[in-house]
Parts: C-alpha cells; structure tokens; sequence
C-alpha cells in the first residue's frame, strides 16, 4: 500500500482537476494511515457476486495486503460475522490450493448492521472502523475510508447523509473519505441532476466516484492506446474514412427474475445511456493533451455535448415475446428489452457518420464489441465489394479481441479475394496472462484516487440531456416497442435502420476465436 500512496499522491493535483483548492489542502497526503474499505449492502447480490470477489482478487495480488487494510460489510440483515463470511466465501473461487488465502481475506471482514437512514447503525460502524484504526496504531485523522454503495440509488441520499455525519473519517491531517455509486444515476436529466446536487452539498467532486464497469474493461482501457500510440490510425480516424461505428450489446437470456426491476429502466437505461455511451466517447473524442484524468474527461463531455437531438425514425425498438409472461411484469408494458439508436456528433471529424448503438435481451448471440466500418475502396479493380468491407473490431466479451477485416488473395493460381483478419486474440497472444475484472481495476483506481475511468458530474448531465427527451417520448407511448421473437437478430427493422445508415454487412464470414 506504500506505493499507491507514493502514486497518489504524484497525481492527486491533476486528478482533481477544476477542484483545485480541494487539492491544494491535501497535496501532502501521506497515505501512511489505515485503509477502511466499507461495502452498504454488503448481504445483497452486487456485493457478494462483484464487490466482494473483486475485493478478494486485489488481496491475492497483493494490492491489499497490509496490515493496515480492513473491511467493513453493513446491511439491515442481521447476521454474524462468520455468517457474511460464509455467504461470501461460495462467490470466490473454490481451488483447494487457494484455501488459504479465501480463508485469510475472509478473516479481514467485519459486519455491522443498521439502518441505512438512522444513526445508530451508522455509530456503530464508525465505532468499529476507529477500533480497527486505533489496533493498528493509526494517527488520528490520517485514516482511509472507502465507502462502496452496493445499494439502489434510491437510499444514495440518506446513506451518504449518515456517512458524512457519523461514519467519515473527519479531520483533514491527511486521511480521506471516498463514495463510489454504482448506476443508474437517476431515470433522466432531472432525476440525475436532483440526485448529484443530493449527494453534491455533502462531499465534494472529487471524493466522489460514479462507476461504470464497462470502463474497466480490458478492450476498453486499450482503446486510447489504441488510437493515440499508433501513427496507423490517426489520419484514418475520421469522416474522410469511415462509414459507420457500431457499438453492440446483446444477451442471450431475458430478465430472468429480474422483470419488475427491468421493467422501470429498460434497455436504454440499463445499458445504452451509460456502458455504450461511455465507450462511444473514447471511440469519438479528440487526443487529450495530456493522460491526466481531468483532460480525457474534459475531451469526452465535448463528444457528448456534440451530439444533435436524436430523430425518432433512427430508433427502433423492440421486447422479446414472452417478457410481459413474468408476473412483475406489467401487460401494458411498453419497456423496451431491445433498442437500436443512432447518434449524430456534428462536428469536423465526424459529421455524417452513424453512431449506431445497439443493445438487447433474448437475442440469438451474447457479445458486446465495437465495429469501426470503413468505406468502399474507390476504383475497385478486384470487385471485391460483396465480399464487405474493411473493419476494426474490438470484442470486449467474451473472447477478448482486436482483429481488422481485410480482403486478401485466397492461395492458388487463380487471382480470387477473400475476407480474413488481422488478429489479435487476448487468449492466444497473453497466454498466462490473467485479465483482471473491470470491479477490480476501478476499485484500485479508487483507491488510487485516479478518476479517469469514472463518470464526472458535467459528463453525466451531458449524457442524460442526450437521451432524455427519447425515454420520456418512450414512457409516454409515443414511440411502441416492436415484438421480436427469443433467440432473434431482434426486430426485423433493426437491420433496415441499419442498412439505410449505410452499414453494409458480411454474409459468409464469421470469426472464430482462435483456440490454444
């Protein structure tokens, strides 16, 4: 953990960006006090099949072996210690040579239980943490508390309300009090800005982190890299070049159970407006000046505030037959379980290109990948354009990969093309390679005090503003959920939208991961 203090405290200026009088006054941080990571609804189903196990990962790699580090569950369930441990343990990985270490971090685990909106649970686990912090022998004031909300964002206000008041840690001789929220930030514009000006006037920007797992994701931290460190792309990226970009999310199961819940958000609440609109910004945005976290979020508001009102004849949306058959379900339900959405930046680089999002349940795949499709080659001499174009694509799950479509010369005496890849499959090249969860890297980051991967409030009222407009156009029945059969493309009039956006597709090739 002396390294990440030696880190953070290099970075923790830039990071903190506009905040700059919050970062002046703790430049000096030492980073030498007790780490409290404190996980709220520490019994429900995100804390024990992400947080927890992502917990357990840093602590195998060694990011959170110090003495000094401890964590804290709190729920309204009333159980033991031993009992959240239990319930814990059948989450993290069951090799009887890793026994030991499931044991050991369990062991770091300490329950509390209370309300999520009354002090005397919150007193408790500040009384619990500051025993923790006063064993190890830990100067008043300098100790670390992460605060993770595995909860609904309806109890984000009292719950942050009780940890400012009894829970943080409340001096400034160099310790730190952090929030991370998981989304949905809100169901639109108002509701999002309500929420951040809720838990805005009891902590300040950069104590506070919105995470988006998908920013976590290996093809997706490659990205930048991707496009800034390669001479090859720059002066392709651009209008001049491409055609379309696809950026695609599909499941092949329904709601499963999850109907009542689903029911008040849908599919581009879920997933579009947060996980493929953040992608879509480091697909779009401009070179930062420079890696600081603040300078690539300045450059990802720019894309969103870029981009025009979305017309409703480049939507279409679709439930899968059988989702309104769920008892939670409404049978008037309007809620789309599919949606395809095309966004329009209007600016040098990408005006006229289609930024077609696209996202379902039931579907007859599961996968989520970015496709960058160049345009025709002008003067094509082979006539190879049936066999489709060139294109980048990016899979971020499952089977991590980057391989670019190219049309090459099949082998024999006859000059005949065919489409193949140039590949680079995560599995083959980084053999021995353990790939870490998206949970696992923020959560670092978090300690860290690095919020390149988190959503900053300007970039989140810029994406609502985006999609506001749709969804209530949606709730209101104005725009109709088309019915799509389970295990489908979707609705036929999904392909249609994107044939007349220009993307042309290749019949007869299909990659294949290649195997070891």
């Amino acid at each position: 953990m002396a390294a990440l203090g030696a880190w953070h405290c290099e970075k923790r200026k830039a990071a903190f960006g506009k905040n700059e009088s919050f970062a002046r006054e703790n430049e000096s941080v030492s980073e030498t006090g007790c780490l409290s990571i404190i996980v709220l609804g520490a019994s429900g189903d995100l804390a024990k099949k992400k947080t927890f196990p992502a917990l357990f990962n840093l602590y195998r790699q060694g990011f959170l072996q110090s003495n000094d580090v401890h964590i804290f569950g709190y729920a309204r369930t009333k159980i033991s210690d031993d009992e959240l441990r239990e319930r814990i343990r059948m989450y993290l990985p069951q090799e009887k040579e890793i026994m030991e270490q499931v044991s050991n971090f369990l062991q770091l685990i300490k329950y509390v239980s209370g309300s999520y909106d009354a002090p005397e649970g919150f007193q408790a686990l500040d009384r619990a943490i500051s025993e923790h912090e006063v064993s190890k022998n830990s100067t008043e004031g300098t100790s670390r508390r992460l605060f993770y909300l595995a909860l609904p964002p309806s109890v984000y206000p009292p719950v942050c309300k009780m940890i400012k008041h009894f829970s943080m840690n409340k001096s400034d001789l160099g310790g730190w009090t952090r929030i991370v929220v998981e989304k949905p930030f809100g169901k639109d514009l108002a509701s999002a800005e309500e929420l951040s000006s809720q838990i805005g006037e009891l902590f300040e920007e950069p104590q506070i982190y919105r995470i988006d797992h998908y920013l976590g994701k290996e093809i997706v931290q490659n990205l930048l890299v991707l496009r800034f460190a390669n001479r090859l792309f720059l002066p392709l990226w651009n209008r001049d070049n491409i055609a379309n970009i696809q950026i695609v999310f599909r499941e092949d199961f329904g709601t499963e159970g999850r109907g009542g819940y689903f029911d008040q958000y849908g599919i581009i609440r879920d997933i579009i407006q947060n996980h493929l609109l953040q992608v879509l910004c480091l697909v779009a945005m401009e070179k930062p000046i420079s890696l600081s976290p603040e300078h690539i979020r300045d450059e990802k508001v720019k894309v969103l505030q870029s981009v025009v009102p979305i017309k409703d004849d480049e939507v279409v949306l679709g439930q899968y037959e059988g989702y309104k058959d769920d008892p939670t379900v409404p049978n008037s339900s309007n809620t789309p379980t599919f949606a395809t959405v095309i966004l329009r930046i209007h600016n040098e680089r990408w005006e006229g290109v289609p930024f077609i999002l696209k996202a379902g349940k039931a579907l007859s795949s599961k996968k989520a990948e970015i496709r960058v499709q160049f345009k025709d080659v002008p003067g094509d001499i082979f006539r190879c354009k049936k066999q489709g174009r060139n294109e980048i694509v990016m899979r971020l799950q499952p089977s991590e990969a980057i391989y670019m479509k190219l049309t090459v010369k099949q082998p024999g005496l006859e000059m005949s093309t065919a489409q193949s890849e140039l590949d680079l499959s995560y599995r083959q090249r980084y053999q021995g390679v353990v790939i870490p969860e998206a949970y696992e890297r923020l959560i670092l980051d978090t300690i860290k005090g690095d919020q390149q991967h988190f959503v900053r409030r300007d970039e989140l009222k810029a994406a609502w503003e985006i999609f506001t407009p749709l969804l209530h156009r949606i709730d209101k029945g104005e725009l109709k959920s088309l019915q799509y059969k389970p295990n489908s493309r979707g609705p036929a009039e999904a392909d249609q939208l994107l044939e007349s956006a220009g993307y042309v597709q290749t019949h007869g090739y299909i990659w294949i991961p290649p195997t070891l």
